[in-house]
């Protein structure tokens, strides 16, 4: 048999060793993969060092400015997806179904549920008893956060408005509302966090609170580390939705809802949460 000719390559072209391809590839699908963070499980956690800060709204009337000191805690870098929710909890009640969008359609027992259930999966105490709903803050668990923690965590030291500053001219940087969302809620972490690391901590969902709302609250809670009225109707949600206006996303705006709500026709599709706990 007539041997093949030989092949000859021009001087500046090399061939790479099969080796160095797959030490490519690899590098590639780890960079992916890293860049796609595995929404099946929970977000990672920020420090949020304690303080003191002016919490309220001067423009709202039941949010008069008053000063608050909260204790270190640790809070959820993103809200919780649909993909961990499911995997926690066994079901998936979303309306906008996608794996890494924010769970929705959660009533406040939902995402308490989950924070027990997420307690239990890494060997910690819960903090809520599920037969009273009463939280027992000393616990190593998870629970939802206050709404002054909230309302710290999202300011991130800022005094302003937004914690970008006073004019919504930046939203769309950070969040999703009515005018970017394109009418639905979208994957988390997609937009710009604020100085703490938090993402979505404005737009995209109303985020649950532990606390029951009352007007009235500010003006006679307690300067340390308030949790909200002995009882309510509603719970307190914060930080604006992808159909609301970029008013609702201010940092010390406030809305309520009733916490065994949940009538999607209506609405529901726009709450959800992330988890905190003790440090």
């Amino acid at each position: 048999m007539t041997p093949l000719p030989a092949i000859r390559l021009p001087h500046h072209v090399r061939l790479v060793p099969a080796a160095s391809l797959l030490s490519l590839f690899l590098f590639a699908w780890n960079g992916w993969a890293a860049a796609a963070p595995d929404s099946s499980v929970p977000s990672p956690l920020i420090p949020i060092p304690g303080g003191t800060f002016v919490m309220g709204d001067k423009d709202e009337v039941d949010a008069p400015l008053h000063e608050v000191s909260v204790s270190p805690f640790l809070m959820d870098r993103n809200l919780v997806s649909q993909e961990n929710y499911q995997t926690l909890m066994g079901d998936n009640p979303s309306r906008w179904k996608s794996p890494r969008n924010p769970v929705e359609s959660v009533r406040w027992s939902d995402a308490v549920r989950y924070c027990n259930k997420r307690s239990e999966a890494e060997g910690l105490r819960p903090c809520y008893d599920l037969k009273t709903w009463k939280c027992d803050f000393e616990a190593p668990g998870y629970r939802l956060p206050t709404e002054a923690e909230w309302e710290y965590a999202c300011r991130a030291g800022t005094r302003t408005a937004y914690f970008f500053g006073d004019s919504p001219a930046r939203l769309t940087t950070y969040a999703w509302f009515d005018k970017n969302a394109s009418g639905k809620p979208h994957a988390t972490g997609q937009k710009d966090p604020n100085p703490w690391g938090l993402h979505d901590i404005c737009g995209n969902l109303w985020q649950w609170c532990n606390d029951f709302y009352k007007v009235d609250y500010y003006r006679k809670s307690p300067p340390q580390n308030p949790r909200g009225p002995d009882s309510g109707e509603n719970k307190v949600v914060r930080g604006g939705a992808w159909r609301f206006s970029a008013d609702n996303c201010r940092s010390g705006y406030r809305y309520n809802e009733s916490p065994g709500y949940a009538d999607v026709c209506f609405g529901y599709d726009i709450y959800g949460f992330r988890c905190v706990r003790k440090p």
